[in-house]
This record gives structure tokens, sequence and C-alpha cells, in this order.
């Protein structure tokens, strides 16, 4: 089982992830607003600007401080490294 390290030492299963996205649009707000009302919301970001959101296949919704671009950056590194 692959996990991403999505900071401050939390992780979540790369397998799991559907989407990495970014909190700037109207759409992502609203979404992440709904998952809290139904209480799927995960907040790793320990008080920190929410940089990045992991829409997961269960349906949880996971708030992250670090930037997306940092796990596309870590994946391409993880494929490399695998051929």
């Amino acid at each position: 089982m692959k996990l991403i390290n999505i900071g401050f030492g939390n992780l979540v299963s790369a397998e799991r992830v559907v989407a990495i996205v970014s909190p700037d649009s109207a759409p992502i707000k609203r979404m992440v607003q709904e998952t809290r009302e139904r209480g799927m919301l995960i907040d790793a970001t320990y008080g920190r600007k929410t940089a990045s959101i992991f829409i997961m296949d269960s349906d949880h919704v996971v708030l992250s401080a670090l930037p997306p671009e940092k796990f596309g950056a870590r994946s391409q590194t993880e494929k490399e490294e695998e051929q």
C-alpha cells in the first residue's frame, strides 16, 4: 500500500485518492462545506491555511496545508524510482 505524506506526519492511502485540488474555486468551497456538514471532512492543516484538498473514493474530503504542486512532484519522483 502506497501512502502520501500530506504534512505534519499525516498520511493518506494513494490508492484511495480520486483527486487533489486547489481550494480556490467556489464549487470546491461548497463541496468542503457540504462535506463538513455531513461529518466526512478531515482537517489535517493544524490550523494553517488550506492549500490542497484531497477527494477520496470513500466520499471523505481531506484538507492539507501543503500545496498540490508538492504532491505532483512527489508522484513523478516515485514513478521514476519504480522504473
